[in-house]
């Protein structure tokens, strides 16, 4: 923004400079009792198919709205170029409607009154964009009919209602080809904004173009309009995003009223290499912010700096943050690093994405629930919505975080009914994850989510929990190991007593000094406060080992198994291992994840390791009948002592896929394992706890990696799941707390 382009602007420089020192009625008295979103249902996509369609084909859900009366959910389905609509007069038992078929990419959906309007870009080529706008008649959302087709000359992005119900407009982006000249901006023709007078029946509607040509300086002729967002006085903000810029175009008269740099932020405290290690040490000077979606948030803009473009100079912009600006193009805000080491603290953060733009924050959107007004930042990559309180809005406090499926793009409130939606995008039937609309009310008295966390004094990363035990001598102490989707083993120290669950500490592995790369499947500990860990195998070059550290780290040995044992091996190994409390702590059980070459089907080994002797004996456990197409196997062995042991098996299925996920009793007290080469007698198992109703209780997708469980001495019975580092994986973590075993 620059003093002459004011001299120009005198009555839109007032306008601005009232809507910058607007109070915007907010009280700064906190509520009486403050509220908190919790997940009611969650809405896979494909479940909108006909019945003669494939379930696994890709489906997804990126933009969503919502009727009138917020009963009716739709969204925007791309790679299927449909719109899909869901009834949600019920929100916690969402139901398909179906979807509407569309000539073109779908890129953006809002609604007015009961009229539904639709962006599809038609575009034959990136030199040739071409796109509509589509209106539906949606009062039978069981059969919306289209009554209008406004023509936009451009490919079109984002579509936004005013909430005077006077305009609407959408931001032409005419994107560019990330192939051509190596992505460089300009490459013409450029984008614009479209406006639409929303006066009569939509046939009569009159469209409008206001350039936005000559704003910035990285490529003035070619702006490429992102998001749009509309506030009460028919404002509309505009970010253009790879040119790094934000416009205000008053709609009433089609014109720019102001324009301003998005600026750069320099970020401290960041994870910028991708070697399997959360560190976030580093930092990245002078970051361009390039914001993707921005709403306004009472007089203020908030923008998700998402970033999208990489310059001339290979300089990448994206400054994994949001940001407040006042309409004069103030900052008055910077959430710089502390977004992303919000979703460390959570396990949320994507360590393969460090070199890139780590979380991504892409949605953003703002709404008033009551007396409460809340900010929602979305992160495209760490899977997870943050959410804002503004009572303060120069000092956004975190009020909590709201676990997601993969990729959540649209952010949806819906205050009428104390309602939040968010759409994740990512669909992947072969990797076991679905596009899914997450459905949120505000009725909960406390945050539900995260169920576990490291400690807020200390930046403490972690992920892919693989195994749990409980301390030898202290109720309310568990321990934890990731497994080998991060360098550097460790054992991480909860505290289970606090709600929630808090990893409180750290004990990095070290031979001779240096680190170590297992692969930690289960842990145990002794009661001299040593530990035995169970290193998986991958049937190749990485054994099967069972490791003996100190209650330090420092690893005192290593066992792997005999040659005739390690020959018939696969690729599924060590899973689980405990030490019985009655027993020499030099003896330690282990759970084989499934059947080794020579098991007969059906039965996986439970091996039983003497460290004086150095011999191994094992047991053969009788798994649950497999689902089509996959797999069952165990996960976890605790012991309960008097010969008695817990058996966590799972399947490897997820969502409404999931069947099996179950803890089982056996008692090994009076059998005698045999060594190889002998039959193994076979245990009896009876249920313990069917898992699935608590995997389902809190309305998210079932996970399928149910991989640790603990009794600690009080008798108190933990289960956590391993959330796959956050890659192909909503990342979410359960630590599930399910009351008393008998021991």
């Amino acid at each position: 923004m620059t003093a002459p382009r004011f001299a120009r602007r005198p009555i839109a420089l007032g306008l601005l400079l009232a809507l910058s020192t607007t109070p915007w009625g907010v009280s700064l008295a906190a509520p009486s009792a403050e509220r908190y979103f919790e997940r009611i249902a969650t809405f896979p996509v494909y479940r909108n198919l006909p019945a003669q369609e494939d379930p696994s084909r890709q489906t997804a859900a990126e933009i969503t709205a919502a009727s009138e009366d917020g009963n009716t959910l739709l969204y925007t389905d791309s790679p299927s170029e449909r719109l899909g609509l869901v009834d949600i007069t019920h929100p916690e038992a969402p139901r398909p409607l179906g979807f509407v078929a569309l000539e073109g990419e779908p890129t953006s959906v809002a609604v007015h009154r009961h009229y539904a309007l639709v962006a599809i870009n038609r575009s034959t080529s990136h030199s040739q964009p071409d796109g509509v706008l589509a209106v539906f008649d949606i009062r039978d959302p069981s059969s919306p009919q289209r009554i209008a087709d406004l023509p936009l000359g451009g490919q079109p992005d984002s579509v936004a209602v005013a909430p005077s119900g006077r305009f609407a407009a959408v931001a032409i982006e005419n994107e560019r080809d990330e192939e051509l000249n190596d992505g460089l901006i300009p490459q013409l023709p450029g984008g614009y904004l479209v406006v639409i007078d929303l006066k009569g029946a939509p046939s009569a509607w009159k469209t409008r173009q206001v350039s936005l040509d000559g704003l910035s300086e990285i490529a003035p002729s070619d702006p490429e309009p992102e998001y749009v967002s509309i506030n009460d006085l028919d404002i509309a903000a505009v970010t253009l995003q790879e040119n790094n810029h934000i416009a205000l175009v008053d709609l009433r008269r089609g014109r720019l009223i102001n324009d301003f740099s998005a600026g750069a932020v320099s970020l401290n405290g960041v994870d910028t290499e991708e070697d399997d290690r959360i560190q976030p040490l580093q930092v990245l000077p002078d970051r361009r912010r390039e914001p993707d979606a921005i709403a306004w948030a009472g007089p203020l803009l908030a923008t998700a700096n998402e970033g999208d473009y990489e310059d001339a100079d290979g300089i990448e912009g994206g400054s994994r943050s949001f940001s407040l600006f006042d309409p004069l193009g103030g900052l008055r805000y910077e959430a710089g690093s502390s977004l992303e080491q919000a979703f460390i603290w959570a396990g949320h953060y994507p360590e393969s994405r460090s070199e890139n733009k780590g979380i991504e924050p892409e949605g953003v959107a703002s709404a008033r629930y009551g007396r409460q007004h809340y900010l929602f930042v979305g992160s495209e990559r760490g899977n997870a919505v943050a959410v804002y309180d503004l009572a303060r809005p120069w000092a956004p406090r975190l009020h909590q975080l709201l676990p997601a499926g993969v990729g959540p793009e649209g952010l949806l409130p819906i205050p009428g009914r104390n309602l939040f939606v968010a759409s994740s995008e990512e669909d992947s039937a072969d990797d076991g994850y679905r596009s899914t609309l997450s459905i949120y009310r505000l009725s909960a008295e406390r945050a539900p989510y995260p169920e576990i966390r490291s400690r807020e004094d200390q930046l403490i990363p972690w992920g892919a929990l693989s195994g749990l035990t409980a301390d030898a001598l202290a109720a309310g102490q568990l321990y934890a190991v990731p497994d080998s989707y991060y360098r550097a083993s460790r054992i991480y120290r909860i505290d289970s007593q606090s709600t929630p669950a808090v990893i409180e500490g750290e004990i990095e592995l070290r031979k001779n000094g240096a680190t170590l790369d297992y692969d930690l499947e289960g842990i145990a500990q002794r009661r001299d406060g040593s530990f035995w860990l169970a290193s998986e195998g991958n049937g190749k070059d990485r054994p099967n080992l069972l490791v003996h550290t100190g209650r330090d780290g420092t690893v005192l040995a290593e066992y792997p198994l005999p040659d005739a044992v390690a020959a018939q091996q696969t690729s599924n190994g060590f899973e689980g291992v405990a030490v019985a409390p009655d027993e020499s702590q030099e003896r330690a059980y282990v759970a084989f994840q499934r059947e080794w070459k020579n098991d007969p089907d059906g039965l996986a080994r439970i091996g039983v390791f003497d460290a004086r002797t150095g011999d191994w004996a094992f047991f053969h456990y009788p798994l649950e009948a497999a689902p089509d197409g996959g797999w069952v196997g165990l996960s976890e062995l605790t012991a309960l002592g008097n010969g008695e042991f817990l058996v966590l098996e799972r399947d490897n299925r997820q969502g409404p896929q999931a069947q099996v996920k179950r803890l089982y009793r056996i008692d090994l007290g009076g059998l005698q394992p045999a060594t190889e080469g002998h039959a193994f007698p076979v245990v009896t198992k009876r249920l313990e706890r069917d898992l699935l109703p608590a995997l389902k209780n809190t309305g998210g997708w079932v996970l399928d990696k149910v991989e640790g469980a603990a009794v600690d001495r009080s008798g108190q019975l933990y289960v956590v799941t391993d959330n796959d580092g956050v890659e192909d994986a909503s990342g979410e973590t359960r630590f599930l707390r399910l009351g008393t075993v008998n021991r």
